[in-house]
């Protein structure tokens, strides 16, 4: 523990911290016996990344990849007399190598999974599952965790019939040296969670097989017996940090799983944040600087290997042999820095993280090099959430191209059939992440970047009225603009995923940003008086509330995904076994060359005096402004990005 770290027991005590964790034996009245220094390690959200590569852009990055957070992971062992790693989840699925393995049916077990392989080498101690490990289907999954030499803990899914489909929970027993240099056994009790959405997401692979429960009730049941048997507990916490009452059921309920009496750490990932941050700033029961939920120390290490999460703890034993935690420090260690729109590594390459994988990736590099078809205007993401979006338009033709047969020969197959699509990679999570294809030959890579994700074909029926809605919950991406301020206004809403922005080809509408957002991010109603949608209409005509429509999507959208109004398992009319990303690539192959619709679905709203809305791109993004009147570079802008603004009347 460093020199700065002056004694911060009063400062924990005062805000709940020791009391939830159990207070100390004989407080007050005995000095500890021993002090124990431990270094908790967590890696989370890997999604496949082993190599500092993006598969899409083909080019090395320095944002991302295990072998970059192995040379983290070796300097912070180096630093610390006792440790422990961790992983957090979302594992085997998030770029064309993950796909290559699952999809490509390239899974041998002589040669186990090349992600455990590398994850073998590094020592991990224990790691839960993510709600991503099961995109591919339990079967795989089970293939794939025959490799993994480290146990996995996971308390909130069970089987059918109750049993559990993984160990709950675990005591681990490890021999650590206290700072007078003394041997002591201490048991780290570890807990495992996941969203429990994953029987929404993935409701076609995992109905009749598994089941979910809530993490804070799962926790409630399992932690107490846990905690008798344990010296410390960490629980792995693979879901993110919401705000709010505990309701039951949350995708993110990080914070509530830490008001459960006996666990001392949480581990927490999923939401692709780093945390210590200012992303969680200003919430109540969050110290986003010190790194607390709950006054326990938490942490998130950020998504695709950019960050190593490390918490030092400080461990006092009493003459009960009982132990607790005095002190601790928490730390999101970044693999790189920006400096401008470069990315800066702060950490060199494992050269056997990469030899670990180096087979599969070169075959997946080959496997993405394979040839589709052509596009004779470019495809890009640049200008996704402004208006006219080529790749969404790619997406949504493909989708209608496979559904509209499929969907004649059912009893809805009289009614009118919509498409809708969301970009994934429009920058979300970084400066490099948007789809940037040029004019020329399209292969399997550029596929894969418009599409990254192993969803499936699935078509809901909904009505007029909730067309409307499910266009109301997408435009809670944008926020509210002010028509009488003059400076450039921020146009998307902070933490919202593009993948939450759907845009739904076959009517056509208009967003009135003057407007408050209907629903916030949970999918939750918040002004029910305000109306951002307006002129909504279908060949030209209003919408009616009672028509009946189809509209084609993916199964997470499908399945409730989201919180979309007009989605829902009893709406779904059509779950097809393709692939959306194959139905794009057969929709290629069929037509060979292609030419993406460049007309707009949908447009911003005349404000009552103009404005400048302020939009993040980068540098790439500037040689298209030709295409779009009305856009200006505003500037440099944080984190990599290159601001650029919309002119709107």
């Amino acid at each position: 523990m460093s020199d700065k770290a002056v004694s911060r027991r009063a400062v924990v005590a005062g805000i709940g911290g020791l009391a939830t964790w159990g207070a100390r034996p004989g407080e007050g009245q005995a000095a500890p016996v021993a002090t124990l220094p431990l270094r908790l390690l967590e890696t989370s959200d890997l999604h496949m990344f082993v190599y500092d590569y993006d598969y899409y852009a083909a080019r090395q990055d320095n944002t991302v990849g295990l072998s970059k957070v192995s040379t983290l992971i070796k300097t912070a062992r180096d630093e610390a007399r006792n440790s422990l790693l961790f992983d957090n989840g979302d594992i085997i699925q998030g770029n064309p190598l993950g796909d290559y393995m699952a999809l490509a049916g390239h899974l041998k077990p002589a040669d186990g999974h090349p992600m455990f392989r590398a994850m073998n080498l590094l020592g991990y101690d224990a790691a839960t599952f993510g709600n991503h490990e099961f995109n591919f289907g339990l079967d795989f999954l089970h293939a794939a965790l025959h490799s993994a030499r480290f146990p996995f803990v996971c308390a909130n899914i069970e089987m059918p019939d109750g049993r559990p489909f993984a160990a709950p929970t675990m005591v681990l027993v490890r021999h650590f040296t206290d700072t007078a240099g003394h041997s002591h056994a201490l048991r780290i009790g570890v807990i495992g969670f996941v969203t429990p959405q994953i029987m929404i997401w993935d409701k076609g692979r995992l109905e009749g097989h598994i089941r979910t429960v809530d993490i804070v009730e799962a926790a409630r049941r399992c932690v107490p017996e846990l905690r008798r048997n344990a010296d410390i507990v960490v629980a792995l916490s693979h879901s993110g940090i919401g705000a709010g009452p505990w309701q039951g059921g949350e995708e993110n309920a990080s914070l509530h799983l830490a008001a459960v009496p006996g666990i001392d750490v949480i581990f927490t990932g999923h939401a692709h944040r780093v945390f210590p941050g200012p992303d969680y700033a200003g919430i109540p029961g969050i110290d986003a600087v010190r790194g607390t939920l709950g006054g326990k120390p938490a942490v998130m290490p950020g998504f695709w290997g950019s960050h190593l999460g490390v918490i030092d703890l400080t461990l006092e034993k009493y003459s009960n042999n009982e132990w607790s935690v005095a002190d601790f420090e928490v730390e999101a260690r970044p693999i790189y820095r920006r400096d401008g729109h470069r990315a800066i590594p702060l950490a060199a390459d494992d050269p056997r993280v990469l030899a670990a994988a180096s087979v599969e990736h070169q075959a997946t590099l080959r496997w993405m090099e394979q040839p589709v078809g052509e596009t004779t205007r470019p495809i890009n993401t640049f200008f996704s959430l402004i208006g006219s979006d080529p790749s969404l338009s790619l997406v949504n033709a493909a989708q209608l191209w496979y559904a509209r047969p499929l969907l004649q020969e059912t009893r809805h197959g009289h009614l009118p059939v919509l498409s809708a699509a969301s970009p994934f990679k429009a920058g979300g999570m970084g400066p490099d992440e948007f789809v940037d294809i040029p004019a020329g030959p399209l292969d399997m890579k550029d596929i894969a970047s418009l599409y990254m994700f192993a969803n499936t074909v699935c078509a809901v029926h909904c009505s007029g009225a909730e067309l409307r809605e499910w266009l109301e919950r997408s435009a809670t991406i944008f926020n509210r603009v002010d028509p009488s301020v003059n400076r450039p206004q921020g146009l998307v809403a902070h933490r919202i995923p593009t993948y939450m922005f759907d845009v739904i080809s076959g009517v056509t509408y208009a967003i009135d940003l003057s407007q408050p957002e209907r629903y916030g991010p949970d999918g939750k109603l918040v002004h029910p008086d305000a109306h951002r949608v307006v002129d909504l209409q279908y060949r030209d005509r209003p919408v009616d509330p009672a028509q009946e429509f189809v509209v084609v999507t993916n199964n997470y959208r499908a399945d409730g995904g989201g919180g979309f109004p007009g989605t829902g398992a009893d709406r779904i009319v059509l779950a097809a076994p393709d692939l959306n990303r194959d139905v794009i690539v057969r929709y290629v192959l069929a037509h060979h060359t292609i030419t993406p619709a460049a007309d707009a679905v949908w447009r911003f709203a005349p404000l009552s005096r103009p404005v400048m809305l302020a939009f993040n791109g980068n540098a790439a993004t500037a040689s298209h402004l030709g295409e779009h009147p009305g856009v200006t570079r505003l500037g440099d802008g944080v984190d990599g990005y290159t601001s650029y603004g919309l002119a709107l009347g």
